[in-house]
């Protein structure tokens, strides 16, 4: 076995951790202060590894892109998933729509020209948004809040996917660790101004659950799995980190219920299957990519 073999699965696990993560620490936080928290240690991280490593720094106008970037995908995606889980969309359920990312990212791309799709393929893609939408009907996440759960979580998908595209089209040019520096650096601005606006006067509880959630999500999740996912992109091993991350759903699954006492109804588990058998379908019938190379990470 080779020394980076196991790099994707401990990537997997890692990262189906940042929604149960989130769950664990927000009872004691408000979201948008938890992650301006976040982002402001994750930054000192980098900085520490910039420090070491002494990568070029990037231009004015890569750092721009980098900015873009870093807003979409760690400031208001991660908004939208700690506001969502917030209100009470289950962790299990966040994590399944937003595992929907890789192929609506895919059916855009096919759209702008860069991608031809076969008709198993096709096939999958239907059979895994049936598949999504019976996790949905079967699940007590719902109707929650007036549906404002569920608005924060496809706002979410939305901007992954577009941050992903971004990054794919005007993204290049930096150094992954340099470019990660701006990104994070984006998203606290982000993060911050949503606890100034929305959070200001709010109190942080303290507790060992919440220590140990901001600590594991800056450690493990902005820090150790970013890089991860750079050191598999930069191998490139991109159609396997798209097969890697419809994993994460059914691992987040499991620790809700582990952890939250999640359930979810046999309509919903049955969509899981669906789902599942849909991106098999997709992955089996070409070299599915997503498009380009993710360089600053997502989670």
């Amino acid at each position: 076995m080779r020394a980076s073999s196991w790099i994707p699965w401990v990537f997997v696990v890692l990262w189906s951790t940042g929604f149960t993560g989130a769950k664990l620490g927000l009872p004691y936080c408000r979201p948008f202060t938890f992650l301006a928290i976040r982002m402001a240690l994750t930054l000192l991280c980098f900085a520490a590894l910039l420090a070491a490593l002494r990568p070029a720094w990037p231009t004015l106008a890569q750092a721009r892109r980098q900015w873009v970037s870093g807003g979409m995908l760690h400031g208001g995606y991660l908004g939208c998933l700690f506001a969502a889980i917030k209100l009470g969309v289950p962790a299990g359920l966040a994590a399944l729509i937003m595992g929907m990312q890789p192929l609506l990212t895919a059916l855009i791309s096919w759209r702008l020209g860069e991608k031809r799709f076969r008709a198993i393929q096709w096939l999958g893609m239907a059979l895994g948004l049936a598949g999504t939408a019976l996790v949905i009907a079967g699940s007590k996440g719902v109707a929650l809040a007036g549906g404002a759960g569920a608005a924060f979580v496809i706002a979410g998908l939305l901007l992954i996917t577009g941050g992903t595209l971004y990054q794919r089209y005007r993204g290049g040019g930096a150094h992954p660790v340099a470019g990660a520096f701006h990104q994070y650096l984006s998203a606290l601005a982000v993060t911050g101004t949503l606890a100034l606006l929305f959070e200001r006067g709010e109190r942080v509880v303290w507790s060992g659950d919440f220590i140990f959630a901001l600590a594991w999500s800056v450690a493990m999740l902005s820090v150790l799995a970013v890089l991860l996912l750079l050191r598999m992109l930069r191998d490139g091993d991109v159609s396997r980190v798209a097969a890697y991350l419809y994993l994460v759903p059914g691992l987040t699954a499991i620790q809700a219920w582990w952890l939250f006492d999640e359930c979810l109804s046999p309509v919903a588990m049955g969509g899981i299957v669906l789902a599942a058998v849909g991106v098999a379908l997709v992955l089996r019938g070409g070299d599915f990519r997503l498009p380009g190379r993710l360089k600053g990470g997502r989670n």
